[in-house]
């Protein structure tokens, strides 16, 4: 029945998509502020965090109310960070890609729910230099148990993506802090690539590490020569890690064909 309505309106896939993560997008921008500060994700009700007012449904449409209000509170008048309708948006349209790729599936759910993580692990990071556990160690649970019933993904590549993932980082941060006697990777960043290696396997972690050192070497070389910090400015890893592994699993097979066909 699904598959006559989508052939008849094919304009219902995207749609459905675009709708399903743009509401999941709101939920992140929750899961973002209060997880690393131990709130609830459930109560009390979004509030304007300048003058505390609740944020009534209409205004709690994703990206039409920012765009409505012009960006500002409706009480208060204060601006309110672009970030919001950004992470709607950027999910929005994971949530499209996905299900354009892999129709209404498990294969679909687990893509999108993966990408949503890394979007919210990024900003968590970003804003509070932790990768909760709660994310990445339920990351890593989850992949394993759907990577039998995935079709991309057996059992046995999923355990040894995440061993190769977490073991691979580790690695260098034992080696890291043996050299400098300082800490350059946290447990977190480990259990994050353990998350990454159960999802994508060990092709992926490979790609995820060289995409999300690249972009956080060029990102952090930039932020050096503005401000006139050194190589001791730290710099939030698993921002770098999740934007990687995002980068993978929407252009990690052309860019692993590529580069399997120069050889």
């Amino acid at each position: 029945m699904l598959d006559s309505i989508f052939e008849s309106s094919p304009w219902v896939l995207p749609v459905f998509g675009a709708l399903f993560g743009l509401v999941w997008g709101s939920f992140l921008n929750v899961v973002i502020h209060r997880l690393p500060i131990g709130e609830s994700l459930v109560t009390p009700r979004s509030r304007c965090p300048n003058c505390k007012n609740p944020v009534t449904g209409f205004d709690n449409i994703p990206v039409l109310s920012y765009l409505l209000l012009g960006g500002k509170c409706r009480h208060c008048r204060i601006p309110v960070s672009i970030r919001y309708p950004f992470v709607e948006a950027v999910v929005g349209g994971a949530s499209v890609a996905s299900l354009l790729r892999h129709g209404p599936s498990l294969d679909y759910v687990c893509e999108f729910a993966f990408v949503a993580s890394m979007v919210a692990l990024i900003f968590i990071d970003y804003d509070h230099q932790i990768l909760p556990d709660r994310i990445t160690l339920s990351g890593v649970l989850i992949a394993l148990a759907v990577a039998g019933p995935r079709h991309d993904m057996t059992f046995v590549e999923a355990l040894k993506g995440a061993a190769l993932g977490a073991g691979s980082l580790f690695f260098v941060s034992q080696v890291y802090f043996r050299l400098r006697k300082i800490e350059g990777l946290g447990f977190g960043d480990v259990k994050m690539m353990g998350m990454v290696g159960a999802y994508l396997g060990w092709k992926g972690v490979l790609l995820t590490l060289f995409l999300g050192s690249l972009s956080g070497s060029s990102i952090g070389l930039a932020l050096m020569a503005r401000s006139g910090g050194t190589m001791q400015m730290k710099l939030p890893f698993g921002t770098f890690l999740g934007i990687g592994a995002i980068a993978t699993v929407y252009l990690g097979q052309p860019v692993v064909e590529w580069y399997s066909g120069l050889f």
